[in-house]
């Protein structure tokens, strides 16, 4: 069940990120994962010990906040372990929380400055001073002693509480007797332990901060109002005076504003039908058993929602927006037929008309929509990111389809009986009608003149429509604004953390300039979870955006990140913008944190590497590019000590003794751990940073070595000093300084690097192809090949499933309007619908320069029902007449024929034109919509507002055409 193993290791880490196949069970795969750890553990050094991350991803990663002292009384170290030990631990335990993450200020560490030349006149070795350290650090128990009839408890205390107590710890014994303190040869403060990340808040200096992990499946939006109650009831008031918690990320906001604007189309589509269906039928109480269908529809929608934990979302609640027109289709249909029915004179038993007009329409209606529904199936098979956005959309648009389907033939029956009384006003005295019938009759009439030529027109009108088609540009999913911006620059690789913090502050300080950025929240490195592979020189800025009303006049998300784009022109950092949201997923999905990018997979780093320069020099003249960087692999500089195994096989040394020196001397190395109250706090050994801040410094690092004459219980001795002397690290090791990968990445088994790229102006399928052609010439070496990832991964993945699913779909509906029509010849005329909503599809699409996303084409699947739906309608009314006609003997030449068709056609215009005008009236306002989620939307209305346009105008005038041809072929002339 594993789709891909992805490894990363730098400096101090090392992360391997397992992705499982699409709905499986998280819990099972972390226990599978379990189980293989157990049995690699013992094949990792010793000290390596392999955990499982948090039951998370970066995806979770939903609300963060900063921590500010806004009165100067705090330093980075008190803050953050205000962070790390009290307000963490209130977050973690709030319902749906994984993990909250620490990120900047400094970790405590109590330091022991090492002086090696008062080592040397003790003669005392550093391995000595560590072991003294070590036992000097403890509590144990004594079980209980009863006194007077009491049980006491006994306790040992000796855990180290301050500097004080590390300052009076005894490392020795001198040649005269008197004990050798901690103090005596070493300095004890208090300082920072090694940072692996930064955070700065509108670049005003570094913070501290926290970042609160959603646990994967839960409710982002209800875990993170528990989130903030909690901040608000217990955190905010218990917080020192002059400390203050301001929120850098809600993702809240983002949900808010997208269920928002979703409610409030959804509210104004209901209105736009009903008033379509009262302006065409003339009659309230008949347009009230239409509109009823509506709400309890989507009320029925939305109880499936919550027991099928159908979330409410940005695609759930489209799915409901863009069915809202479709759904009264089939009442408004049962309603115009018992109207046409009640108007003919001579009616008395309003309650049986009414139940025949059902049963006459019901069984085409019923295919109908159930078309509409089996014509969505390619949707629910999408995987992958593609299943994740669009399977919510098709389920609730499904849900609502069928609930109001169901409805139509059981409650608006019943309704009709209720409402629909007394006199009907006739179709003719409605003046959209008779406006209807003036327009269309003419037309028509024309149509079964020039039946020939109007078909072939018809195919050149399908043929023209190859050119929009070939024209529009490919992109996985249009932008979806989320209020927030993502800065995502690359950097060199290898820059020192002072750098690092002042590029941060540098960068922070421009955004913010920006009157449109409300505030800036950056990051440098790594947050402390799992879930955060980020080495030093990574940098992820928030960038939160003030409304859009407080914006200059004329801008635009694209400009304003041109704008910034040109204002962080800074040498040596490659800048790329996306969405917070956006870029977690496509870095979960597929390691790439730019829309594009390359993986070069191969066996050596070095050769790796020359490709990726060679890739990032052609990339640059691919038109459109804003920035591309292929990651520099071999940057990083490593001070290699080469220990000489015959020189310290002369001392009597392993080399496990030579590397606990330089790894405490040099490096620092944590021997205790001090226990006060919750916090614990490192107690690190190392020489003092002038002592090794060169080479030559470093070579007279001095290495204990036994002489003789000690032996064990005799340790603190006077004779303890005459039995070891001191030798200089260059007299066993080389040391020298060499260059190396700051970070391995390996995928499939393979060493990986990657190559980011980030362009603007242009779409997604263009660009690619552009930059495929442009690196083609590029000779790959035997071993090694290149994989195109990020967005464009989905695509294509995405591209290869619907090209398997819709051919059978449209097969699936071909039988299913076979079994409706029993006849080859009226199936495919209904189905001429489809080529003829394309029509309209790709022109609108092509005025409106929209991209082929998998929006536009979740949209023309959904057109494909529709189409079906006002094909099944227009050759039921064409087929009704023609039956009327043959049963009354009426039907017995060509010009019979005609009047028939025109009867069916023409007199039956309203309904047909009711079913679109409804359609319509609930996809336009979609059009004209803003906010979170209307970029989304407006790319699945778009093709099906331009097709049932086109088709509805075809389908009026070609039917009649074809459908004469068909049936006037054994009927005389005259």
């Amino acid at each position: 069940k594993v789709e891909a193993v992805r490894g990363f290791s730098f400096f101090g880490s090392s992360f391997i990120y397992i992705i499982f196949q699409e709905g499986t069970d998280i819990y099972w795969a972390r226990s599978r994962v379990l189980e293989y750890l157990q049995g690699v553990k013992n094949k990792l050094p010793t000290e390596v010990n392999p955990v499982l991350g948090p039951d998370a991803t970066s995806l979770g990663w939903g609300f963060s906040y900063a921590l500010v002292d806004e009165k100067g009384q705090y330093d980075l170290a008190q803050l953050r372990s205000l962070q790390d030990w009290n307000i963490k631990f209130a977050l973690e335990s709030v319902p749906g929380v994984a993990q909250v993450a620490s990120v900047g200020g400094f970790v405590r560490q109590y330091q022991i400055i090492i002086d090696p030349n008062r080592l040397l006149a003790y003669n005392l070795p550093i391995t000595k001073v560590m072991e003294a350290v070590r036992k000097s650090n403890l509590d144990v128990e004594g079980r209980v002693l009863e006194l007077s009839g009491f049980e006491y408890m006994v306790r040992g205390r000796g855990y180290i509480k301050n500097c004080e107590d590390l300052e009076n710890i005894a490392v020795g014994v001198s040649r005269t007797g008197t004990p050798i303190y901690l103090r005596d040869i070493a300095r004890v403060q208090l300082g920072p332990d090694i940072r692996r990340g930064i955070a700065d808040l509108d670049g005003k200096g570094e913070v501290v901060g926290g970042i609160v992990i959603v646990r994967f499946g839960e409710n982002v939006l209800r875990v993170i109002e528990r989130v903030k109650e909690k901040i608000k009831r217990d955190i905010n008031s218990s917080l020192p005076f002059g400390i203050k918690l301001i929120v850098t990320y809600d993702r809240t906001d983002l949900i808010h504003r997208s269920i928002d604007t979703l409610k409030e189309e959804i509210i104004k589509l209901g209105v736009a039908v009903s008033i379509v269906c009262l302006i065409f039928l003339f009659h309230l109480p008949s347009a009230f058993v239409v509109i009823i269908t509506l709400p309890v529809a989507i009320i029925l929608s939305f109880i499936c929602m919550y027991y099928l934990k159908v979330t409410s979302n940005i695609m759930s609640l489209s799915g409901i927006a863009i069915a809202i027109g479709a759904m009264v289709d089939a009442s408004i249909i049962m309603v115009e037929n018992a109207h046409k029915k009640l108007e003919e004179p001579g009616t008395q038993d309003s309650g049986n008309i009414i139940i025949e007009a059902a049963k006459e329409v019901g069984p085409s209606l019923f295919f109908s929509l159930l078309v509409i529904t089996v014509g969505f199936l390619p949707v629910f098979t999408l995987q992958g990111q593609a299943g994740r956005l669009f399977k919510p959309l098709a389920y609730t648009k499904t849900f609502a389809m069928l609930f109001s389907s169901f409805l139509a033939i059981t409650l608006t029956p019943v309704l009709m009986t209720i409402f629909i009384r007394g006199k009907i006003r006739r179709e003719e005295r409605n003046p959209i009608s008779r406006v209807l019938h003036s327009l269309y009759e003419p037309v028509a009439t024309l149509a079964l003149r020039f039946k020939k030529m109007l078909i072939i027109f018809a195919i050149m009108v399908l043929a023209a429509t190859s050119y929009p088609f070939i024209k529009l540009g490919s992109e996985f999913m249009p932008p979806l604004y989320e209020g927030t911006l993502f800065y995502m620059p690359v950097t060199a690789p290898a820059p020192g953390i002072s750098e690092v913090s002042k590029l941060l502050q540098l960068q922070d300080k421009i955004l913010k300039s920006f009157p449109e950025v409300a505030q800036v929240f950056g990051k440098a490195g790594r947050a402390e979870t799992a879930t955060d592979p980020a080495p030093l020189e990574m940098f992820e800025t928030v960038i939160n955006l003030r409304p859009e009303s407080q914006w200059r006049p004329g801008m635009t998300v694209e400009k304003l990140k041109n704008e910034m784009n040109e204002a962080l022109t800074i040498p040596g950092v490659a800048n790329s913008f996306t969405m917070p949201i956006k870029a977690r997923i496509d870095m979960l999905a597929t390691g790439i944190r730019t829309p594009v990018g390359i993986k070069i997979l191969g066996p050596k780093l070095e050769e790796i590497e020359k490709i990726g320069l060679a890739l990032e020099h052609h990339l640059r003249e691919v038109p459109g590019t804003r920035s591309v960087y292929a990651e520099r692999v071999n940057t990083g500089y490593f001070l290699d000590i080469n220990i000489k195994r015959e020189a310290i096989a002369r001392y009597g040394l392993s080399v496990n003794e030579v590397q606990e020196v330089i790894q405490t001397a040099l490096g620092g190395m944590s021997v205790a751990t001090t226990i006060e109250g919750r916090e614990r706090y490192p107690v690190n050994i190392r020489y003092a940073r002038e002592l090794r801040d060169d080479l030559e410094k470093l070579r007279r690092i001095l290495i204990p070595v036994m002489t003789g004459g000690a032996s064990k219980g005799t340790e603190m001795s006077p004779a303890f000093f005459s039995a070891f002397t001191q030798v200089p690290l260059g007299e066993l090791a080389d040391i020298k300084i060499v260059k190396g990968p700051t970070m391995i990445k390996s995928e499939e088994g393979l060493l990986a690097s990657y190559v980011f790229i980030d362009f603007s102006g242009r779409d997604f399928g263009s660009y690619v192809n552009e930059a495929k052609a442009k690196v083609a010439s590029l000779k790959i070496p035997d071993g090694y090949r290149l994989q195109w990832s990020g967005e464009y991964e989905y695509l294509i993945k995405t591209h290869e499933r619907l090209k398997l699913v819709i051919p059978l779909t449209i097969f699936v509906i071909f039988i299913l309007i076979y079994f409706n029509t029993q006849s080859v010849v009226k199936t495919f005329i209904v189905l001429l619908a489809v080529p003829f909503s394309l029509v309209g599809s790709f022109w609108l699409l092509y005025f409106l320069n929209y991209n082929l996303s998998i929006a536009v084409w979740v949209g023309i699947i959904a057109l494909a029902g529709l189409d079906a739906e006002t094909g099944v309608v227009m050759l039921l009314y064409l087929d009704l007449a023609y039956e009327q006609w043959k049963k009354e003997g009426r039907l017995k030449s060509i010009q019979d024929l005609k009047e028939a068709i025109m009867h069916g056609a023409v007199k039956r215009i309203r309904p047909k034109i009711m079913t679109v005008s409804v359609i319509l009236a609930g996809l336009i306002p979609i059009m004209f919509s803003h906010g979170a989620g209307s970029d989304v939307m407006k790319r699945i209305a778009a093709p099906m507002i331009g097709g049932v346009i086109t088709s509805t105008i075809l389908e009026l005038i070609i039917y009649p055409a074809i459908y004469f041809v068909w049936r006037g072929r054994k009927l005389p002339i005259d």
